[in-house]
């Protein structure tokens, strides 16, 4: 039976990253990973701007820390000044504004006192170059601003914009399949009847695709019939990636691996040494993903966190798909036995000392309300353990 990590080794070698397509930059591209080296085509600032608002002068004026000027304009932001500043002149000036021809410095309004319409008293010792920035500080026209696998960020939209980009080249969202599987499964808004639960894994994944910048499909529940499990299946197939809850097991109803392998599907593993998830499913068609996650809720969670999750992320272009583990100290003793590493719903907390986590009561996969409470899967070793509280463990955030 394969490790976690093997198991994970083995997803990514199938993962490759989705042919890039030229996306407007609108909000369904936040996220997406940049898969073009993006040039700016303009210097900027396109021009000497002032940082603050003031007059601008000649440094030289105020070599001895005060002076007083002549004021001979004011300039706006967006205006062009019309006039030179020569030695004993000053222009009133705004944030952002050109700086005129002449001077080399902004004096801040605070250092300033009017003494009639057309002079002020200055008291500040200016060098050049203050309170200015100079043309191209920023970028220069033909300069790279911007790598390839650079992940969308809302700074990132505001670069791509001051450069005039409004699309750029970026690997696309991947397309997820969601099939839950299952006689006994009905939709939330039915009253289950007897020998029947409501389809919480479902919504979940759903839910967890959103999350990780994923487009979610869902395709309803299958019945435990092959002639209706079947077509359901082969259209699952046609996403980028195709996860199907329950089924997965060894039971004489769970037929989702045979019909994988009916219809062309390369199993790569089937069961993974951890708790809860044993049973899970990887598999290949082409260049689809088939996760096969079993029916209990919290495995069908873990199992997607550790390994759907990190696919889904070299889909999109990320150089580091995860999953991403943190170190915690464990906040009380802890007595636990398992013969498999196991996946422990807990709260952690970080702060300035560092990272905590603490379990949160649970009773086994099927607990999806112990689950509720948890942010994060604390990772307990196998074997029969008392574990003490200062003890550091690894982590896995769901947040």
């Amino acid at each position: 039976m394969l490790s976690v990590a093997e198991a994970q080794s083995k997803v990514l070698e199938q993962a490759r990253p989705l042919p890039p397509r030229t996306v407007p930059l609108d909000a369904a591209a936040v996220g997406l990973v940049l898969a073009e080296d993006v040039v700016s085509d303009l210097d900027t600032p396109p021009y000497d701007k002032a940082l603050m608002d003031g007059f601008a002068v000649q440094a030289r004026d105020l070599a001895e820390g005060k002076t007083v000027l002549t004021i001979i304009e004011e300039i706006m932001a967006g205006q062009t000044p019309h006039k030179t500043v020569s030695a004993g002149q000053a222009s009133r000036i705004m944030t952002g504004a050109l700086i005129p021809t002449g001077a080399d410095a902004v004096v801040i309004v605070e250092r300033s006192q009017n003494l009639d319409g057309n002079r002020v008293r200055l008291e500040d010792r200016t060098k050049p170059g203050q309170n200015i920035l100079p043309r191209g500080r920023e970028m220069r026209k033909g300069e790279s601003i911007l790598r390839a696998g650079a992940v969308l960020r809302p700074q990132e939209f505001g670069l791509l914009s001051s450069v005039g980009r409004t699309a750029a080249l970026l690997h696309p969202a991947p397309t997820v399949a969601i099939l839950s599987t299952g006689d006994e499964v009905v939709e939330p808004s039915q009253v289950p009847g007897p020998g029947q639960i409501r389809n919480s894994n479902g919504p979940m994944l759903l839910g967890q695709v959103a999350r990780a910048g994923g487009t979610p499909r869902y395709l309803g529940i299958a019945r435990d019939r092959l002639e209706h499990l079947r077509p359901l299946v082969a259209e699952g197939l046609h996403a980028d990636i195709f996860v199907l809850s329950g089924g997965v097991s060894a039971g004489q109803r769970d037929l989702v691996p045979d019909v994988l392998t009916e219809l062309g599907v390369q199993a790569h593993f089937h069961k993974v040494a951890m708790k809860p998830g044993k049973p899970v499913f990887f598999g290949t068609k082409q260049q689809a993903l088939i996760f096969g996650l079993p029916g209990n809720p919290v495995s069908s969670l873990v199992c997607f966190e550790l390994f759907v999750r990190p696919a889904m992320r070299r889909l999109q272009g990320h150089t580091d798909p995860g999953p991403f583990l943190v170190e915690a100290i464990l906040e009380e003793d802890f007595a636990y036995r398992s013969d498999r590493p196991t996946y422990h719903p807990a709260k952690l907390t970080c702060g300035s000392k560092g990272s905590r986590v603490r379990p949160v009561p649970w009773f086994g996969s099927a607990d999806l309300r112990g689950l509720a409470a948890a942010n994060a899967f604390v990772v307990f070793p196998a074997g029969e353990h008392q574990h003490a509280a200062g003890q550091a463990f690894s982590v896995l955030k769901v947040e």
